[in-house]
């Protein structure tokens, strides 16, 4: 086998290995998250399963597309480098997904406790007079001294 074969097994290797273990991790850690958005324990594991599907699914599609090298690799340094910027990218694919995903999850969960905030908060009844100052005479806001 030549050097561009090792070097496309090897970006296989590392790139599986990396998403899987980055999607236990996120599916994991990203429970307590789920259930505080949507506050149902039930619901938050069934969206739970359906990022690490969606995940799966968006991370391994980028990896087999990217694997493609057109040019040809001459010799093993030359290969290492081509190795390392599509693991890299592969890696900024997994970091962009997992920002988007938790910036998307944090408005969904604000908008939810808005929702179920009983009553916006009153206005002001009256105007409080300055520590310490004179009450101005004849407004009616004010307390009388």
């Amino acid at each position: 086998m030549d050097v561009k074969v090792w070097m496309y097994l090897a970006y296989l290797a590392v790139s599986i290995g990396l998403t899987i273990w980055v999607a236990r991790a996120l599916s994991r850690n990203g429970l307590v998250f789920l259930e505080d958005v949507f506050a149902d324990s039930r619901l938050a594991g069934a969206v739970n399963s359906l990022l690490v599907v969606g995940f799966y699914l968006l991370n391994l599609g980028y990896v087999t597309v990217a694997m493609k090298e057109s040019g040809p690799v001459g010799d093993t340094s030359q290969a290492l480098e081509q190795l390392s910027m599509k693991v890299g990218l592969v890696l900024l694919v997994l970091g962009a997904l997992h920002f988007f995903n938790v910036f998307a999850l944090g408005r969904y969960r604000r908008g939810r406790l808005r929702q179920q905030a009983t009553h916006p908060p009153l206005p002001p009844v009256r105007i409080l007079p300055p520590q310490g100052g004179p009450v101005p005479a004849g407004d009616p806001n004010l307390p009388a001294r």
